[in-house]
């Protein structure tokens, strides 16, 4: 090997094994002990704990209040209702400070825990159009060095309900939206045929992914998931198709949910869950032992939905295990596998991890393991993107002095 970029000396594997990193043009171009190679510069990693770059599975930049004023939240006023938690969100989000503002702290803080990819929806209704769409593309051109991001087109509003929103799905895919998404077909729109009529058509005649949210309870969401993944299966979709939240899948018998599992695994339909607080969400050990791809994101993060949440991915996975039962060092690395490799395969990344010609995407840190690292979220941690250095001590390169 020539004209090596970086030479990471003495970097710890999950496997337990220490090596070299060699990293030339953003990518790993050897890993193994003892490299000898000519590098322009070298860095000792001194045995601690290298860590593929953690995947975010599911966030929406368009509606955190990072770097904006304090909002407190305003609760629904009858129990949880989503149509209610939208509206409130456009009133709070019309005082706020731009999206280019917000965004760009909210990509901030996430690097700065280690992020490295992850997959944004962003809003697209009437009302809004596609301002909030370029925006958030904007913001992510300008910081396509430090994280990879992906953009969902994402009808807040609905699709059925909200004449016009359809179009605009086709034309947000059109102007660099990666994927379609969904809401509740039944539970809000109340049309399921319709809506998922749209999704997958807009989906399939622009050859993206879907990624659609899914917070219709029991036995009407169970319903629901199912007829997404015969569908998806009817398509050859597989393996780019995305149902984030499925709670029905926590709120119904073993039965029904291994049934479920069964349909989702055979058509190569992944879960995305945060394992939200007072919620019930899927059982994430059930659809891992079946066959589905179960991955993690952090969602909203201090908005109008919740104050909660600092982009910390490891305590995501934390939160994950503890609310599932999680103690074996095989389900906490599998909560690991979530914030990692789970996620990356959900977003279809590339030589993704720590393998030769993948991208040089990685973070260190003082932990023992993988099975520490969820349990003790250890600080502080070296952050790199394309073999280079973009965060350090929880603040991104660029503030680092």
């Amino acid at each position: 090997m020539t004209d090596i970029d970086t030479l990471f000396q003495n970097a710890r594997l999950p496997d337990g094994r220490t090596v070299d990193i060699a990293v030339k043009n953003g990518q790993i171009s050897a890993v193994a002990a003892g490299l000898r190679v000519a590098a322009r510069e070298s860095t000792d990693l001194k045995r601690r704990l290298v860590l593929p770059g953690l995947v975010d599975g599911h966030i929406h930049l368009d509606k955190g209040f990072i770097g904006d004023e304090w909002k407190p939240h305003r609760p629904c006023t009858a129990g949880f209702n989503v149509r209610e938690r939208v509206e409130f969100e456009k009133q709070a989000l019309a005082k706020a400070k731009p999206i280019t503002v917000r965004a760009a702290g909210l990509i901030e803080l996430c690097v700065s825990q280690g992020t490295t990819h992850m997959r944004s929806h962003v809003d697209i209704d009437p009302q809004i159009g596609l301002r909030n769409l370029e925006q958030v593309t904007a913001v992510r051109d300008a910081h396509r060095g430090k994280v990879s991001i992906q953009i969902v087109a994402f009808p807040q509003s609905g699709i059925v309900t909200a004449p016009g929103t359809r179009e605009l799905l086709d034309e947000a895919v059109r102007n660099g939206a990666d994927l379609v998404g969904g809401l509740d077909p039944g539970g809000f729109d109340g049309d399921i045929a319709g809506h998922l009529d749209a999704i997958f058509d807009v989906a399939e005649r622009h050859g993206v992914g879907i990624d659609i949210h899914l917070h219709d309870g029991d036995l009407l969401g169970v319903f629901e998931i199912e007829e997404i993944a015969r569908r998806t299966k009817v398509l050859g979709l597989g393996g780019r198709v995305t149902i984030s939240h499925a709670y029905a899948l926590g709120q119904v018998p073993r039965d029904i949910a291994l049934r479920a599992a069964n349909r989702l695994a055979e058509a190569g339909v992944s879960i995305l869950t945060n394992a939200p607080g007072a919620h019930a969400f899927p059982p994430v050990l059930l659809l891992h032992e079946a066959g589905v791809n179960v991955f993690a994101g952090n969602d909203n993060i201090r908005d109008s939905w919740w104050p909660y949440g600092d982009g910390d991915l490891l305590e995501r996975a934390m939160i994950v295990g503890y609310r599932s039962g999680f103690n074996t060092d095989a389900e906490l690395a599998l909560a690991f596998d979530m914030v990692t490799s789970s996620a990356a395969r959900a977003l279809n990344i590339r030589g993704y991890g720590l393998v030769e010609s993948g991208p040089a995407d990685f973070l260190v840190i003082d932990a023992q393991h993988v099975q520490e690292a969820v349990i003790a979220r250890p600080k502080p941690r070296d952050v790199y993107k394309a073999g280079r250095l973009v965060a350090r001590n929880g603040v991104t390169v660029s503030d680092v002095r």
